[in-house]
């Protein structure tokens, strides 16, 4: 819950005088300010307990038990509830009570001992605790600030600088910057921003450096991969359709839709030819929209034991809610949820239900990119409407596109341009090639110039380069027009032109590329 639902709801159960509240959160200052705030109101007196300073009036910060001890934190609250009713201590340190063990029940005694008296135990913590005990009273979680309460802090923040540094930032900046920071604490928010002003200014240029300081607070998320996205993945080789969709979605990503109830852009499935870019597709994405790219691999979450592999997933897809907003890959998912005759328990099912379940319902800002190749094992769910904002299908390219991919190789690995003449060539020496196909013709080259200098590199060299490669589509062609077929009749053309035609025909379904 947010600040003021905590607020709300910690007030009500002060006020009922709950005798134990456990309060979820890896936020202990923020947390404690709260519970301050709410004493002051009430004019109820309260001791705080901390390692380093034993147990002190929360009001005054007058230490009153110099037992830093949390063994003897507690021995003091039961000893000065004996004497007077309506105490409330609030403990930040709290060990060894996940299970039954013996502090776990002098704590259960110590709340009991409240219950006779009025009083109240409060304890903040990160984990869980032993059932028993939470049985006594009621838990209450309290969230990283949301998007309204990171906004109004970073406002705060920045209005400190105005005068005394230049600030480019406009409203629509600290919306994105808000954004950006979601799932951060409070006291992270502060110390990124005030990173970013410590170079002497604020600008624009700064949202990469927001976005690598929250990367670095959830280098270790559990069941993701961090990516690393090349600056040359910026560039790819035709599939305009795909990038003029992603140029329209692209602001929805990170912008405030709240007054219009939109959700934020779920994500697209690639499906098509392998070897066409589809996996590329997902890291340029994420260089596109300026995020860090997680890939999810679906085959090692799955586990030996019952439950195992859904508990992996379920910690997987949380540890994506709580780094966006991000770009989740998940490459061949077909290989993780596809039909399969030998699982006979159930477990791929149950993972499609999961996965469904959070792509509908979580509302964190992960744009997910799915790619496939073997279509036929998707199951059907899978590719309802609604699941993902669309599904495209990377065919093999066309002429126009391949000739962009053949001069994006050659400018890649520092090769002399080539005339028009030779390059029309090699379009048609690559008929059928995917791009996978033509980056490997290409880098026979650049290891030639490698070897022997670009003295060495005539026409011929690429000529007989591109003869060399037999690609899938004239060793398997029933394979490709299988594959065609299906996407023909589900996606829409990742190229902008019809699926398996030349690129000078009308393209279909453009309506979805206009909105």
């Amino acid at each position: 819950m947010n600040t003021a639902d905590f607020v709300d709801a910690f007030t009500r159960v002060f006020k009922a005088r709950v005798p134990f509240v456990l309060v979820q959160t890896t936020e202990r200052k923020r947390a404690l300010e709260l519970i301050r705030d709410i004493c002051r109101r009430q004019s109820t007196e309260a001791f705080v307990h901390t390692l380093s300073k034993g147990t002190y009036d929360i009001a005054t910060e007058r230490v009153v038990n110099e037992d830093r001890s949390v063994v003897g934190a507690v021995d003091h609250a039961s000893q000065q509830m004996m004497q007077r009713q309506n105490l409330t201590f609030v403990l930040t340190e709290l060990d060894e009570v996940e299970t039954d063990s013996q502090f776990a029940r002098q704590l259960l005694d110590t709340v009991i001992l409240a219950t006779e008296k009025s009083g109240a135990i409060v304890a903040i913590a990160t984990k869980p605790i032993w059932s028993q005990l939470q049985r006594q009273g009621m838990a209450l979680r309290l969230s990283p600030p949301d998007q309204d309460e990171m906004l109004a802090s970073i406002r705060a923040q920045i209005a400190d600088y105005r005068g005394m540094m230049p600030i480019d930032w406009d409203e629509q900046d600290e919306v994105r910057a808000a954004t950006t920071l979601a799932g951060v604490t409070q006291i992270e928010a502060e110390n990124i921003i005030a990173m970013v002003a410590a170079k002497g200014a604020i600008k624009k240029a700064d949202f990469a450096e927001l976005n690598r300081a929250k990367d670095n607070i959830f280098s270790d998320v559990s069941g993701i991969e961090r990516v690393e996205v090349r600056p040359d993945v910026l560039q790819v080789g035709g599939l305009s359709g795909l990038q003029a969709w992603l140029e329209r979605k692209r602001p929805l990503l990170t912008a405030d839709l709240r007054e219009r109830n939109i959700r934020p852009p779920r994500g697209v499935l690639l499906v098509g030819v392998p070897g066409c870019g589809k996996s590329l597709s997902a890291k340029a994405i994420a260089a596109r929209f300026e995020v860090p790219l997680y890939r999810l691999d679906l085959a090692n979450l799955m586990g030996m034991y019952v439950g195992q592999s859904e508990g992996r997933l379920r910690e997987a897809l949380a540890a994506a809610d709580r780094v966006a907003p991000c770009v989740l890959w998940i490459d061949e998912i077909e290989k993780g949820l596809g039909a399969s005759s030998s699982d006979s328990s159930g477990v791929t099912t149950r993972l499609i239900g999961q996965f469904l379940f959070w792509l509908q319902e979580s509302s964190a800002r992960v744009f997910v990119v799915a790619t496939a190749n073997d279509v036929s094992k998707l199951p059907p769910e899978l590719l309802r409407r609604g699941r993902f904002d669309e599904l495209f299908f990377v065919d093999l390219p066309t002429p126009d596109e391949r000739r962009d991919i053949i001069g994006l190789y050659v400018r890649n690995g520092r090769l002399g341009a080539l005339s028009d003449e030779v390059l029309d060539e090699l379009v048609r020496l690559s008929d059928g090639f995917a791009g996978a196909d033509i980056e490997a013709a290409v880098k026979d080259v650049v290891e030639e110039a490698f070897l022997h200098g670009d003295a060495a590199i005539g026409d011929d060299l690429f000529r007989s380069s591109f003869r060399n490669v037999v690609p899938l589509s004239k060793t398997s062609p029933e394979r490709i027009e299988a594959i065609r077929a299906w996407g023909r009749e589900r996606a829409v053309p990742a190229s902008g032109s019809p699926i398996g035609t030349p690129s000078d025909r009308a393209p279909v379904r453009r309506a979805v590329l206009l909105g």
